[in-house]
């Protein structure tokens, strides 16, 4: 007689009947990565084109939120490890082909860069800082003077850290759903769209407001293309591809992803925005509020509808 040993996780709790494995810390982070690397992102730009003077809250201000943005996010992805007190293997190596490896390293350059833009620009909050030591006052005068290198390196490395927050949940081949090139563009846009927001909800600044809306209207532009062709893609692919895009066509994702992400996370905002750029009276805050809230909650609904996502049924 011939015995077979298999070997299978199908009875796993976590696992059947769909993957339950990440829960609300990674989406918080994905949010919360994306949106930092937006607020460092437009920073960084509008510094290397000297307006700083013209965009004080974008260039200043804004980012001083990023150091916590990004502390939020590493302590949620801590609480979602298992092993808590052995996450500095991660810095152990460097692996091209692992995304976690690059969002590892990205993190460890963007998180030390934020706190070096707010110690820059700390003067534009507390008027009476003074550094005292002589040791901290070179420091702050070398930085100044190198701050157009920085600039560059915040600029490239806040783009890798929004374009990542995608590529983590697509490398994973085996969800469906995730399973697309667009997802890392798609996660970027939504990235920068929500720090674009965020600098219009923080701005006192009647012409900065009004650029950031403009550049936040081409941003929403460039999801909903995005967001269109990531299911036109699905529904031209394979069958378990197209079940995968069905979630969100008359599945159970179907209504709060319509609604709450691409009609008030987008399109509503959209429509605001062009409102107020042709000189009706909006409410500034309404617009970017309700980006931020499409921004959180795209990613929540990504990430439990591509752990519903499989090929096995």
């Amino acid at each position: 007689m011939r015995e077979e040993l298999i070997v299978s996780g199908r009875l796993n709790r976590l696992i059947d009947p769909y993957l339950q494995i990440w829960h609300w810390h990674i989406p918080l982070y994905l949010f919360l990565g994306g949106l930092a690397a937006g607020i460092l992102f437009f920073a960084a730009l509008v510094t290397i084109q000297g307006k700083e003077n013209k965009y004080p809250t974008a260039a200043r201000i804004a980012p001083f939120i990023t150091p916590i943005l990004l502390s939020f996010g590493l302590l949620a992805l801590l609480l979602d490890l298992n092993h808590k007190l052995y996450f500095w293997r991660l810095y152990t190596t460097i692996r091209i082909e692992s995304p976690m490896s690059w969002g590892a390293w990205t993190l460890m350059v963007v998180t030390p860069l934020s706190l070096i833009w707010c110690a820059l620009n700390i003067k534009e909050i507390f008027p009476k800082w003074d550094w005292k030591y002589p040791v901290l006052i070179s420091v702050e005068a070398f930085f100044r003077k190198h701050l157009l290198i920085i600039s560059w390196v915040m600029l490239v490395f806040s783009l890798i850290l929004g374009v990542y927050t995608g590529i983590l949940l697509s490398a994973f081949n085996a969800r469906p759903l995730w399973n697309t090139s667009i997802l890392g563009p798609l996660f970027l846009t939504s990235g920068l769209s929500t720090g674009a927001a965020a600098i219009v909800l923080m701005s006192r600044n009647h012409l900065e407001r009004h650029y950031f809306a403009k550049i936040d209207l081409m941003l929403i532009g460039i999801e909903v293309f995005l967001i269109i062709h990531m299911f036109m893609g699905f529904l031209a692919s394979t069958q378990v591809h197209i079940e995968a895009a069905q979630l969100f066509l008359g599945g159970p994702y179907t209504t709060i992803f319509w609604l709450f992400v691409f009609s008030l996370g987008l399109v509503i905002p959209a429509i605001l925005e062009i409102l107020e750029l042709r000189g009706f009276k909006m409410p500034y805050w309404l617009a970017p509020t309700l980006v931020l809230t499409g921004g959180i909650m795209f990613r929540f609904i990504m990430t439990y509808a591509g752990q519903a996502s499989r090929w096995l049924y």
